[in-house]
């Protein structure tokens, strides 16, 4: 399979790949294309402003999450019947997991899926200066996949000497690399930070003004040809690969006799936090995911055999869920009847005793857990961790283990003890998530797919409650 293909990179974190990869978008939208989204790396923000740009789910490519060959598989699934592929690279383009690697980087996920790059860079307060840095970043690796280079905030007026002399001086390097355009000092392209981390698209109003406006500069400052001709550079897809290692669901891929089972999802503005990939497992595993709104909806959908509250932002919507008094108490009655539940970050939070608002408020919520859910200074916890149940629990076993990701400012005052959760390095560790009956809740946001056997049994669960009842 040939699908064209691009990853937007950049030198650094805040230098410009999300503008730039949602100008870009919207500018295919505009001429017709069918792009397909994706995001390395495990962020949930970026992919939301990627499905607000394109009316389409975006794709989490972590090779900290997935082995190449699994996420080869995963990438062409979601690339067939596309015109375009864009990615939006994670942080600086060889940063990864840790100081001394580049396990996850987005080098090494254009390395991996044979991804040609265009790389973001600022030129502000720089000219010959550029060329050092550039030189740096062709050169760091042999094979740096970089393609192409988009200048970001430039003038008009410059632009032109600054391509010709990037051009230039590359070319005599021995590198062969274009200026495909640039980002000009436009409010098309000054998305405070603030919208890119505290606010859903779905809050931001003006986005698709945002968007509009974004897609038609970037299409009169951008070589739209070049960046084609670079895409079409993307290595061939392989399409025959297994994508579904888990017994079950390839019976039901296959046209199985697995049965359906209803499965209430939180999703509203409060809980938006969702990897795509959990959600399609559970799909081909046949659950019939039923969305419902915690801050609006008083009671759980009906004939539901189990529960999912996944992140989001509870604590900006604390009091109108603890006014949901009605929900609060059905969700406590159902889950401690035994209903199966999957809660991660803000969902476990959901289900504390009390939380603190954003306003500094203490609101009674499910009463579930035991806990308080409180702000604290700083960040707790953040970046990726495997976790190891250290008992048996419905869902992972004892022994086993799953990967995910924690970046939460509020903490628990009862984080479970269940499992035991180690950075990658191996150096920090602690205890977490609780497992009791059919309950799995806690602050880790769990990648499915990196143990399948999981979602298996939250499903045979969910059937079994509902037979039950």
């Amino acid at each position: 399979m040939k699908v064209p293909a691009v990853m937007i990179g950049a030198v650094k974190s805040g230098g410009g790949k999300t503008v730039a990869a949602c100008a870009l978008m919207e500018a295919l939208r505009q001429k017709g294309r069918k792009v397909a989204a994706c995001k390395c790396g495990p962020d949930y923000i970026d992919p939301m402003f990627h499905r607000e740009a394109l009316g389409a789910e975006s794709e989490n490519l972590d090779l900290f999450f997935l082995e190449p060959d699994r996420l080869r598989a995963v990438y062409a699934r979601h690339a067939r019947g596309n015109d375009m592929i864009v990615v939006e690279g994670v942080m600086g383009y060889y940063d990864g997991m840790s100081f001394d690697s580049e396990r996850a980087s987005s080098w090494e996920v254009a390395r991996t899926l044979g991804i040609p790059v265009i790389l973001v860079v600022s030129c502000r307060g720089m000219s010959r200066s550029v060329l050092a840095l550039l030189k740096g970043m062709m050169e760091f690796h042999p094979d740096s996949h970089i393609r192409g280079i988009l200048l970001n905030r430039i003038s008009p007026a410059v632009y032109p000497r600054m391509k010709s002399m990037i051009e230039e001086e590359l070319a005599q390097m021995g590198h062969s690399v274009s200026v495909v355009g640039y980002l000009p000092e436009d409010e098309a392209f000054c998305l405070e930070s603030r919208h890119l981390g505290l606010v859903t698209p779905e809050e931001f109003t003006e986005y698709r003004t945002w968007a509009e406006h974004a897609g038609e500069v970037f299409q009169r400052t951008v070589d739209m040809e070049a960046v084609q001709r670079i895409a079409e550079e993307a290595e061939t897809i392989a399409d025959d690969m297994e994508i579904s290692p888990a017994g079950e669901e390839r019976r039901f891929e296959r046209g199985g006799t697995a049965r359906k089972v209803r499965v209430a999802v939180a999703r509203d503005q409060a809980f938006c936090f969702y990897y795509r990939d959990n959600l399609e497992l559970f799909r081909r595993l046949g659950c019939e995911l039923v969305p419902f709104s915690p801050v609006r909806d008083e009671k759980l959908p009906d004939r539901i055999g189990g529960l999912i509250l996944g992140g989001g932002y509870p604590e900006l919507y604390a009091d109108r869920l603890s006014g949901n008094q009605k929900l609060l108490r059905e969700i406590r009655r159902r889950i401690r009847g035994g209903l199966p539940c999957l809660a991660e970050c803000g969902g476990f939070m959901y289900l504390h005793e009390r939380m603190e608002g954003a306003d500094g408020i203490c609101y009674s919520m499910a009463g579930v857990i035991a806990a308080k859910a409180e702000r604290r200074k700083r960040l707790v916890r953040f970046g990726y961790l495997t976790l190891t149940a250290d008992r048996d629990g419905a869902f992972l076993h004892r022994g086993e283990e799953i990967r995910g990701h924690e970046f939460h400012y509020w903490d628990s005052s009862d984080n479970g003890r269940a499992c035991t959760a180690v950075k990658p390095d191996g150096k920090t560790a602690w205890r977490c998530i609780h497992m009791e009956g059919n309950l799995f809740a806690g602050y880790p946001h769990l990648y499915l797919e990196s143990n399948p056997a999981v979602a298996e049994r939250f499903t045979a669960e969910c059937r079994r409650n509902r037979d039950e009842t």
